[in-house]
Formats: structure tokens, sequence, C-alpha cells
């Protein structure tokens, strides 16, 4: 906070109106809603959620009303509301197999069991300006089949593990840490990772899984198989017995491929990278299993090739937005007295640079 700025609160009640009266926009033209920006921004919304930490569609709509669109601004506006909630109960990992999906796609297998579902993406579409959505009229509705019941819907890697040729899950009874209520220690488990990455700035993860891509690290990688849809979250009820469904999610799943030439101790097989986002996000889930599986280096017995992406603290470090955004901002806060030090400092060191030339002359 400026303190020292010359008008005190005032000043600051008047800046936090001129922001207000920005927000707003030119009055003449109809106010944004939350329902409008959750049902029509539902990408950005996700986001939100996923950088935030908490799903809850509403509340990342008004965050980003709030924020003016700032995302990031948005993810910290979630982030410090989510600090306020109290924690009632812990959920039962959520099973992706039984997912109602959306969307289902896999860059190894044509023939998948269950079928390849397109779903609603860009990837088909011209990246052309559609000016026809700058009036009005009706969106186009798509032809629906005839909705078959909800089935497992298993994961193409497991096809792969049942032949033996890629690494077998490592499956653990044991609750892993939570990096919401306990600081990142490094070195990190690969839970923790996962988190971090998930909660991670996309375009940060994004820039360090094409840096694999370009051979900045040992990856590379198939899209096994990705994955949209809404997942049961349940919670055990000890005085039940049982488990009770509480809601719904919507998740991104991504997992990838990767090729392994095999250690001292496994044979060549093919090895595994994860993604796990809320809502429908798969740019980020693809990268995030990307820069997953180069993480992985040092635990499948690989060489550090120096890649930004394999060094788990560079990349844990800085892919929280919301920590690089507290740094990177506070420079514009008041500095005065460090800068006059630095000014003082650097006066008196030219005028002895001046007086060492004249003696020398």
């Amino acid at each position: 906070m400026y303190v020292a700025v010359k008008g005190g609160e005032r000043a600051i009640d008047n800046a936090h109106a001129w922001l207000a009266e920005e927000r707003r926009g030119d009055p003449a033209v109809p106010e944004l809603t939350i329902p409008q920006i959750r049902e029509q921004m539902a990408l950005a919304v996700n986001r939100v959620m996923a950088e935030g930490s908490l799903y809850d569609p509403d509340l990342a709509a008004l965050a980003i009303k709030q924020a003016r669109g700032d995302l990031i601004e948005a993810v910290f506006l979630i982030r410090a509301y989510r600090t306020t909630l109290p924690r009632l109960a812990a959920s039962s990992p959520v099973d992706t197999a039984a997912m109602a999906v959306d969307r289902r796609v896999s860059a190894t297998f044509k023939d998948l069991p269950g079928g390849q579902v397109l779903g609603p993406t860009f990837d088909y579409t011209h990246r052309l300006l559609d000016f026809a959505l700058m009036a009005a009229g009706e969106a186009p509705i798509a032809v629906q089949s005839e909705a078959a019941p909800p089935q497992r819907v298993p994961h193409v890697t497991g096809f792969l593990n049942r032949d033996g040729l890629i690494e077998p899950t490592q499956a653990s009874d044991a609750t892993p840490p939570d990096l919401t209520r306990e600081p990142l220690e490094l070195p990190a488990t690969r839970p923790l990772r996962l988190q971090a990455i998930t909660r991670g700035d996309e375009g940060f993860i994004l820039s360090m899984a094409y840096s694999t891509q370009r051979g900045y690290g040992r990856t590379h990688a198939f899209v096994g198989e990705l994955r949209i849809g809404r997942v049961a979250v349940a919670v055990d009820i000890p005085e039940l017995g049982f488990a009770v469904e509480i809601g719904e999610v919507e998740l991104t799943e991504c997992e990838t491929v990767n090729q392994f030439k095999g250690s001292k101790t496994e044979p060549p097989q093919f090895t595994r990278g994860y993604g796990l986002v809320f809502g429908q996000s798969e740019r980020k889930a693809i990268a995030m299993s990307l820069v997953d599986r180069a993480l992985r280096w040092q635990e499948l017995d690989e060489d550090f090739t120096g890649a930004p992406a394999q060094d788990e603290e560079f990349v844990l470090m800085h892919c929280d937005n919301i920590q690089a955004t507290g740094f990177l901002e506070h420079i514009k806060l008041p500095h005065y007295v460090d800068f006059q030090a630095e000014l003082e400092l650097v006066r008196r060191l030219r005028a002895e640079a001046q007086a060492l030339r004249e003696a020398a002359e």
C-alpha cells in the first residue's frame, strides 16, 4: 500500500472508486452477469478454478468479473477466499475410468475400446474470425445421438500394461502431502510435484513442456489418451460405514506414453507422464504430463541433461503465478529509502573515480 502517497486514505478510496468505474465500462453497454461469464467464458473459468485450487464456477466467474478479465488476479482472489473456508472432510480418490466422457481421443490407438469421442474442441476449426458472433442470433445445435447408458471407459495405457510394455502404476495407500496446507519442500515427491504443476501458471507449464519437445530434456511423448468429462466425488461417512456421493466435477486427464531405453534394473519399456486439471483444459493437462515425465529422470535412472524442465527446483519454485506476481509487482511499491541509499553509493563511487582520474593526470 502506498502509505506515503499524498492524500492517504482519501487517495486510496478514490483509486478504488476509479477502478470500479473502469471495471464497469460504458454504462450504455449492458453489464456482464456472473451466469454469462460462467456459461460463455467457461475456459477462462476453468483456468481460474484449476490454478486457484477451488472448484466453484460461480466464484471463479465472479473473480474474473472483479479482476476485469485479469486471470492471474482472479486466481489470487480465489486463493485468498479459499483460505477462509473450513475443511469439513477429505473426499475419496476420484475414479476417472468411470468418467462420463464428453471428449476422449488417443494419438496411439485408432480403434480403442469405447471409441474416440471428438467432443467440443477447437482442433478442427479454421482459426478464422467468425464475424457472425458479433450479430445476435441463435447458436447452432449439435445433432445428438441416442444417449447410451454410462459405462466404464478403461484407460488406454491399461492395454499396454496388460502386455508389460509400460511401467506399472505405483499405487500407494499413503495420504500424499497437501500443498495448500503445507509449504513446498524440496526434494518433492511426485504427488507433491503434480499438485504444484496443476496449480502452476498455464503459460509457464506450456513453455516448459514445449522446451522438452525441442530437445531440452528426455521427453518424446505420444498422447496415450486425453479425456474430458465429469466424475463423481464421494466422501466416506464413518457413521454410515460407506462413501456417499456429494456431487461431481469436470476434469481433464492426460496420460502420455514416453520412450524409455531401460536401465540396470528395468527392461526397455514405455513410461508415463500424467496430467489432471479442473474443467476443460487440455492444453494444460498435456503440458503438465510432459513436465511430469521430464521431472522423473532421477527415479527412472536417466541422465540429467541440465534442461530447465528437468530441474525440480527451477520448475516448482517458478511455476506459481501468484508467488511470481507478488514478487514481481512488489517492486512498484515505495522503495524510497533503498533507492536513496543506492543513489548516494553511486554518487560516492563516481566522486572517488573522478578523484583518481584527476590524481593520475
